[in-house]
Order: C-alpha cells, then sequence, then structure tokens
C-alpha cells in the first residue's frame, strides 16, 4: 500500500507525493506545476525529493520542476512526444519507470494534450488531465478519437485501481454528469459524498476504475442511457462510440 499526500497549487491543482516504500522520507512529486508549496511540504516533513514524474507539459504541471532540479538535482521522467523542462528521461508507451522502489507502466494516452502520458502500477494511476473524477480533459489537440482510444484504455484497467488526477473538479463534473444521466442514482450519492469532503476542504480524490465506469459519463459511451441523451443533445443518432463522445464533450465545454 502505497502512501501519498498531495499539496495545492494554484486555483484548484494537485501535485501527488509518493513515499518511497524503502525509505518513507524520499518523495517523488507528480506534476509540479509549483515549487513553493512542494519545498515547503517537504520541509515542514523533513523529507527530500528523489524524483519527478510529469504527464503532460501543461505549464501548471510543469513549471516548478526547474527551481526543484536546481535544489535536489533529482532526475525527472517525462513523456518523449511533449517538451518538459529537464527531462531526464523520456516514456513511450510500454515503458517502464523504475523509481525509488517502485515500478508504473507507461500508458500513451493522447487527447488533451499529443503526448500525454499516464503511470500504472501497484494499484494506482496517474492520470494527470486526461481523466478527472466523473470527468475528462478538454480536446486541446487531440481527437475525439483519440480520446476515445486513450480512455478505453484506463478503462481496461482493474476495477480498484485508484485514480489520481490533478484538478479538483468533481463537484462541476458531477453536475454535468446528473444532466445527461439523470437517472443513475449512483450519481446523486457521488454529489453528497463530494460535498461533505469539499465542505471540510479535503480532495475528492482518488475515485477508482469501477467508480468512473459507472458514472462517469465520458466512459459511459456504450451505456443506453447515454446514447439516449448524446442523441437528444446533437439532435440525430450518434453512429458510433467516438460520435456519442464527441457529442457530450462539446455538450460539456457549453456546459453552465
Amino acid at each position: 500500500m502505497l502512501t501519498i499526500d498531495y499539496v495545492e497549487a494554484y486555483k484548484d491543482n494537485y501535485i501527488w507525493l509518493i513515499h518511497s516504500p524503502t525509505d518513507a522520507t524520499r518523495i517523488i512529486a507528480v506534476d509540479p506545476g509549483d515549487a513553493s508549496p512542494v519545498e515547503d511540504w517537504l520541509e515542514r516533513n523533513c523529507c527530500t525529493l528523489a524524483a519527478i514524474l510529469v504527464t503532460h507539459r501543461h505549464w501548471d504541471h510543469v513549471n516548478g520542476i526547474e527551481p526543484l532540479v536546481e535544489h535536489w538535482g533529482c532526475p525527472v521522467w517525462g513523456p518523449a512526444n511533449e517538451r518538459v523542462p529537464c527531462v531526464t528521461t523520456t516514456l513511450r508507451e510500454g515503458d517502464t519507470v523504475e523509481v525509488e522502489g517502485l515500478c508504473f507502466t507507461v500508458l500513451d494516452i493522447p487527447g488533451h494534450t499529443a503526448g500525454h502520458i499516464a503511470y500504472h502500477g501497484h494499484g494506482i494511476a496517474l492520470v494527470g488531465d486526461t481523466l478527472f473524477v466523473a470527468g475528462c480533459g478538454r480536446l486541446f489537440e487531440g481527437t475525439p478519437a483519440q480520446m476515445v482510444d486513450s480512455l478505453s484504455k484506463l478503462r481496461a484497467l482493474p476495477g480498484a485501481t485508484k485514480v489520481y488526477c490533478a484538478h479538483e473538479y468533481t463537484e462541476a463534473n458531477l453536475r454535468f454528469a446528473a444532466a445527461v444521466d439523470p437517472g443513475n442514482p449512483l450519481l446523486l450519492q457521488r454529489a453528497a459524498a463530494a460535498r461533505s469532503l469539499r465542505v471540510l476542504n479535503k480532495p475528492t480524490i482518488p475515485s477508482t476504475i469501477s467508480e468512473e465506469i459507472v458514472t462517469n459519463p465520458f466512459l459511459r459511451w456504450d451505456a443506453p442511457a447515454i446514447q439516449v441523451a448524446a442523441a437528444k443533445q446533437a439532435g440525430n443518432t450518434p453512429r458510433n462510440a467516438v460520435e456519442v463522445f464527441a457529442t457530450v464533450r462539446l455538450w460539456k465545454d457549453n456546459f453552465t
């Protein structure tokens, strides 16, 4: 069982801090978009930064890397198909990351960005901005077909896999999910659970793959309820999974 802490950054980012199982004071930071909260946490907890894992190139995931590397001299793993500062090892699908007694397998999950990757191992998936609790990332660089393929890879992971995404978007995502799938009672349960956590300023993350499969409209392109909702929204019947997904994604982009 991994020990994972976090710090908050910017408006709604989480930077995940994974403790080495061989030495709990050695920390692996995931997508450190801001160095200051990481440094503060390390000092308060008498820990050292051993490594950095990066999922994609967006500024709020990488801006803290250079000052952290300058201070700690730690290695940085990141996607081969994106420009990330200070990367010492570039990664593609099927690669493995062996670091601090841990081993993660890399998945290519483009869509949000062209070279986005995820790390899977030890019962967790570090998914960056591709999959959120009850949501998914915007398609800044990829196509709906790419995103369906990427989300299919994540959906195929073991159901108990804990999903660590990078933003606290859960309450807004659940409101949208309820608009798409109003007959799903599990959404009411998840919304209540999310509210109880956020009132205490606690993260709603991680979720699990099994939870996402039954409540996340972006993973449910083959569910009749989602297909019916997409058809009503589009004014025609989507012909395949990609068209269902594309309709729901565009709906979310304009949802208020």
